[in-house]
């Protein structure tokens, strides 16, 4: 199988390589890819929201980043060993665009953030060219935004607005971007950075990333909520 519906959203059927795999072809076969990593809260947002509901369907690429996404595709036949979160993606890929020569941009996060991680990439990888901006979804910045992007010329853009914000200023941009593969990565730039602890590998291998994320940063709870309504919709739709 290698798509799923997971509540009326398309999650891939991918693990790390292929996906790695799917990017890289993105990249070689120019145009604009919008490749989105879809958690639980991406599926209960897009039940809500169309306009967010309309961008993931036009993405090229939806990544399983979460245990809650892997359980309901494989309930529906994927065969998938693990999430494809954007925080374990980023270093594989890194690593790719050093040896294919392809450019990055690392946009958003908190001021330094994207910077820092730009300047960890480039000791981890000398062939990477890499530049980074913080930036702000508002309109009033995309032109500053753009004039960066464009200066750079990257092949894939690494977008770190949180969603729904991150897919849709893409979804916004895609005529003027310039790049063949955008993707919106949430956080990961922070815990590329460590400025946020991610959780032990038993944790995450046992798919309890999300407890370790509630204790460590309390006000995801009314994020959270949501959680156990999609797991009962989940089990409901089958």
């Amino acid at each position: 199988m290698n798509q799923a519906r997971v509540l009326g959203v398309r999650v891939d059927c991918l693990d790390m390589e292929a996906s790695l795999d799917r990017i890289e072809q993105f990249v070689d076969a120019g145009g604009h890819h919008l490749v989105a990593t879809v958690n639980p809260e991406f599926v209960m947002r897009a039940r809500s929201d169309q306009d967010f509901a309309r961008v993931l369907e036009s993405a090229d690429l939806c990544l399983a980043d979460g245990s809650g996404v892997v359980w309901a595709a494989r309930r529906q036949g994927c065969a998938m060993r693990e999430p494809v979160t954007g925080v374990d993606l980023i270093p594989p890929l890194a690593a790719l665009c050093a040896r294919r020569g392809f450019r990055i941009f690392l946009l958003g996060a908190a001021p330094g953030v994207a910077n820092d991680l730009a300047n960890r990439l480039r000791v981890e990888h000398p062939a990477l060219e890499v530049e980074a901006h913080a930036g702000t979804p508002d309109p009033s910045a995309d032109a500053a935004t753009l004039a960066l992007i464009r200066a750079h010329k990257p092949q894939v853009l690494l977008v770190a607005y949180g969603h729904p914000k991150q897919e849709l200023w893409i979804d916004r941009m895609r005529e003027s971007l310039g790049v063949a593969v955008a993707m919106g990565v949430g956080g990961s730039f922070d815990y590329l950075t460590g400025r946020i602890p991610r959780a032990p590998t038993w944790m995450r291998r046992a798919g309890l990333e999300w407890l370790f994320r509630l204790v460590r940063q309390p006000w995801r709870v009314r994020r959270m909520a949501v959680l156990p309504i999609y797991a009962l919709r989940v089990l409901r739709s089958n």
